[in-house]
């Protein structure tokens, strides 16, 4: 998170301890990507903290931060509220899961041919990459991601994606070129609106033995 590395700490290791809740709590298998989002979030706040601890740079951390935050996570909610959601819902997110593959893959080529560097700026984290096109990344990244949850068709999912839209636009206005990072830390907190989606999901129903007559 930004802040500090003590913050990182604090709030990865919670978000973390949600992640597994959502995993004990998930029943569907196509539940698991999405429930298991919490856990990656966490995971990548411990990350940040290690990028902290080492003064920014070029890094194995800053690397694998910048490989979740980006090309990862843009693929891997949309892909996860389609798993999650229910057959009529599915083909609006599909468009939502394109768009998040195709911006994922830009930003993975971006990644895999220009360095990444970690700037520590005051009390937030900003990661430097020179991205061509950076303004349509960000869009395309924030339309599969938040659009994905927005309409999902479900009511916590629909709050998630409402908080993470709203955090993006504040950590814009407030910390432009932190963005990424302010923002991912933002959605990690409100990532723990998953455990009530996970909660309330219904398990699937087991089918009933069948009953042989014998006369």
């Amino acid at each position: 998170m930004c802040w500090s590395a003590t913050a990182d700490l604090v709030a990865g290791a919670a978000i973390t301890s949600v992640g597994a809740a959502c995993l004990i709590r998930t029943h569907r298998a196509a539940d698991l990507p999405l429930a298991a989002l919490p856990l990656l979030l966490g995971t990548h706040q411990l990350i940040e903290a290690k990028v902290w601890h080492t003064g920014g740079g070029t890094g194995a951390a800053t690397m694998a931060w910048a490989v979740i935050a980006l090309p990862l996570l843009a693929v891997w909610v949309p892909a996860g509220v389609w798993c999650a959601t229910a057959r009529p819902a599915r083909r609006r997110v599909a468009a939502f899961v394109a768009v998040g593959a195709l911006t994922a893959a830009f930003l993975a080529h971006g990644l895999a041919t220009r360095p990444v560097r970690a700037e520590i700026r005051g009390h937030t984290m900003a990661y430097v990459i020179g991205l061509p096109r950076a303004e349509l990344l960000v869009a395309g990244y924030l339309i599969a991601t938040v659009g994905a949850l927005l309409l999902s068709g479900d009511r916590h999912l629909t709050a998630l994606g409402v908080l993470a839209g709203a955090g993006a636009v504040v950590c814009w206005l407030l910390w432009r070129l932190e963005f990424v990072s302010t923002w991912c830390a933002l959605a990690a907190v409100c990532s723990v609106v998953l455990y009530g989606w996970a909660r309330g999901r219904p398990a699937p129903r087991r089918a009933l033995p069948a009953i042989t007559h014998r006369p």
